[in-house]
């Protein structure tokens, strides 16, 4: 279940209350006349099950209320109540199945801005998988992959393209080129302070690697990955279960394959930084065309599943 609560002009109060009583799967709703102060106006509060919930929030939009007034939701984590029970068992489908456009759009418009943060932690991880790289050491590799925040730009152009929101799609963009470039240029730049300590060296770098040596050598595979790896970020934002995310940010070797060009090309090893280039953009491409088709998948999916629900 979801919570709304809105802050509408005295005018569209009325409005608002009908179309949330006319709404399938809505229940508990409160007015307060009066109530709200900046902005002024009455306060709506309603429960609405999440598989309803994306078309209320289209029909409120349309009133004008995320301008005028203001919109808020928040998941329920638990709701005790047998009218709950029926607003969700009369909403049309399965609410890990249903996408909230709008929630989604805001979720990944946050995740794909560049900030300072963003850039500390994709330059961080790439500096820790520069580590693991040059000691062949897994665990450090895992690890990089983990704090690497590049999925954020990757899934906000997947939506920016399914929503065609071209804003959305140049900010993500831009985090995800200038936030990858930064982080190899720092990477090279601690490559090189790394060697004149005698931390790293070349032999290291040039060794068999038996942990890490699929880094720098793309194929069939690491797209594969990339596209399955896509397909489960995509549902794990879309259905509200981010703990899967974690499973998919050690599963692709973005930054990995970053860190990995970015020690060969302070070293000057042309085929290594070459081989970890086309690595990253290969899992860069398998990502958004897998995490696009998602999309578009669920959003035909659930428009079919709605059609025939009105239609019954």
């Amino acid at each position: 279940m979801l919570h709304l609560r809105l802050i509408t002009p005295s005018e569209k109060t009325d409005d608002v209350v009908l179309l949330i009583e006319k709404a399938v799967g809505t229940t508990h709703l409160v007015v307060l006349p009066g109530a709200a102060r900046n902005p002024a106006g009455d306060v709506v509060m309603c429960d609405v099950a999440r598989e309803a919930g994306d078309t209320l929030l289209a029909g409120l939009r349309e009133l004008g209320i995320d301008t005028s007034g203001s919109i808020a939701v928040e998941s329920i984590d638990l709701s005790l109540s047998e009218r709950a029970e029926k607003a969700e068992a009369d909403a049309p489908g399965e609410g890990a199945d249903a996408v909230l456009w709008e929630q989604l759009s805001d979720a990944t418009h946050e995740e794909s801005t560049l900030s300072v943060t963003y850039l500390a932690f994709i330059t961080l991880a790439t500096m820790i998988a520069a580590c693991g790289v040059v000691l062949d050491n897994a665990i450090l590799i895992v690890g990089a992959m983990a704090v690497g925040p590049e999925f954020g730009p990757l899934a906000g152009i997947c939506t920016a393209i399914v929503r065609r929101r071209p804003r959305l799609a140049a900010r993500s963009l831009i985090a995800l080129l200038v936030g990858f470039a930064a982080a190899m240029a720092v990477t090279v730049l601690f490559s090189l302070f790394m060697n004149a300590v005698g931390l790293f060296t070349e032999a290291q770098l040039e060794a068999d690697r038996p942990n890490t040596d699929f880094i720098y050598a793309p194929d069939w595979f690491s797209f594969v990955v990339a596209v399955l790896a896509g397909i489960a970020g995509t549902l794990s934002l879309t259905s509200a279960k981010s703990g899967a995310l974690v499973g998919v940010a050690i599963s692709v070797t973005t930054v990995p394959a970053a860190a990995n060009a970015a020690v060969a090309l302070s070293y000057g090893d042309t085929n290594q930084t070459w081989g970890s280039t086309q690595q990253l953009l290969l899992n860069l491409l398998g990502i958004i065309v897998a995490g696009t088709a998602t999309l578009v998948t669920q959003k035909w999916l659930w428009s079919k599943q709605r059609k025939q629900a009105d239609a019954l």
